[in-house]
Parts: structure tokens; sequence; C-alpha cells
């Protein structure tokens, strides 16, 4: 019993790490879609997320013909539509689109790594020094 208890003990020092490792996988962003149609039933997400299944990511009626869609995604870039009662249409929000090879429109997503995005927020908030600036002196 005793070489049992010593490899369960092995295994479990084996899954802390094994667990470990997976928390360093790619950072995940939290993702928002918001969109609006009077007299939608359905509202689905479909794009290189989610392998264009429709299915997987439905929106959520929150009243008022609005529809929300939390979700989270590594950072990176990705082509999207809304599929609208069976319809497939851009997103009216998405600041981008691109062709699609069915003669529509896929919509942008840029997932931005909130790290980096934080490090940017916080240059944009320093102050600019002006290299040509003459000191005057102390007197």
């Amino acid at each position: 019993m005793k070489a049992s208890a010593s490899i369960l003990n092995k295994i479990m020092k084996h899954s802390k790490h094994h667990d470990k490792a997976r928390s360093e996988g790619p950072r995940l962003e939290p993702v928002r879609f918001e969109f609006t149609h009077p007299t939608a039933t359905t509202v689905c997400l479909a794009g290189t997320f989610n392998d264009w299944n429709a299915e997987t990511k439905p929106m959520h009626p929150i009243g008022g013909g609005r529809w929300l869609k939390e979700t989270v995604l590594p950072p990176g870039n990705y082509e999207y539509c809304l599929v609208v009662d069976g319809q497939w249409i851009t997103d009216p929000l998405a600041n981008e689109t691109v062709p699609n090879p069915f003669g529509g429109r896929n919509s942008i997503l840029e997932v931005a790594d909130s790290l980096e995005t934080a490090h940017l927020a916080d240059a944009e908030k320093l102050p600019l020094k002006n290299a040509n600036k003459q000191k005057t002196p102390k007197i």
C-alpha cells in the first residue's frame, strides 16, 4: 500500500505542474458583441473564432430589439458575420470589413492583448519631451 500512495502522490504532484503549465497558455481577452434589430428572432455569431459555426455563439436578447454576446478570445484578428434569422450579414458596428469568397463581406474584429493596450494607454498619458527646448540657466 505504501508504494501505491507514493505513486499516487507523484501523480498528484505531476498534475499540479501540468495545471500550472496549462494556465500559461494564450491569454484570453473579454470581447462584447452588441447588435440591434427590431424584428430578429435569432442572432448568432459565425467566424474564424468558431470555424464559421453559427450554432456555437448565439447572441442573447436583452430587450428592445437589442442582442448581446460576451465571450473571450485570444489576441488576434478575426473575420466574422452575424447570422440574423438565417441571413448572413456584416456587423454594422464593425470598423472594418473585407470581401469574402461568396461575394459578400466579412466584418473584422481585432482583439488586442490587454497588457499591450495597458502599455499604450500609459504611454499616451506621458508628457512629451521636447528635445529642442533650451534650458534657461538658473541665476
